[in-house]
């Protein structure tokens, strides 16, 4: 019998929110140079192939802009308060693309804001994936039974590189050979191998 649950990443149907990534974590967030790094080749793409972006900002007041590796300048941008990304002003903004159904999720803190973001959009009915490398907390340990946390609740593990390929379809797209040169050198470690939570990689 044919899978009738499986929704593919496509220009068409996929977001991607990036999750609060602000000055103040620079230096508390484990592997926060490789997440930012992994972010703006998401960031990138999706622009080039013409993505929806959500960004949001925890309390930007107190902890700052988002940083300035990842220019979110022609993005829309949320300020919160709530742990989620799904305030009432993103659900709103949402409602422009009514075709999307499956959101890429980048961020941090994984245990926290990215997590309860997720669990917010599996309530609704959205498809997740969530990029591995380009979401950490503070403590390694948080990080990565949060990724299994996600995980049990429905939502996709999956890798930047694997993400941004599934949007273009094939080497075919139009946009390929630029969205190409984003991930022409491989993605920074970000500490992923080698942490296991049971015995076991949860990604």
């Amino acid at each position: 019998m044919a899978a009738s649950n499986i929704v593919r990443l496509t220009t068409k149907n996929s977001a991607l929110f990036l999750c609060d990534m602000q000055e103040k974590f620079r230096k508390t967030i484990s592997y926060y140079p490789q997440i930012l790094a992994v972010s703006a080749r998401m960031l990138k793409a999706s622009q080039i192939l013409d993505v929806p972006v959500v960004v949001t900002e925890q309390y930007p007041k107190g902890l700052g802009p988002t940083v300035s590796e990842l220019d979110v300048s022609k993005c829309p941008v949320f300020p919160k308060m709530k742990f989620s990304m799904l305030i009432p002003e993103v659900e709103e903004h949402m409602k422009q693309f009514p075709n999307v159904n499956s959101i890429m999720l980048c961020g941090i803190e994984g245990h926290v804001c990215v997590q309860s973001t997720v669990l917010d959009l599996k309530e609704r009915g959205y498809d997740v994936n969530v990029i591995v490398d380009a979401v950490s907390s503070r403590s390694m340990v948080d990080r990565m039974f949060a990724l299994q946390r996600m995980k049990e609740a429905g939502a996709h593990l999956t890798t930047s590189e694997s993400a941004i390929l599934s949007m273009c379809g094939g080497s075919d797209h139009p946009n390929f050979r630029e969205v190409q040169k984003i991930i022409w050198d491989a993605a920074p470690d970000s500490g992923l191998l080698g942490h296991t939570v049971g015995g076991e990689t949860p990604v």
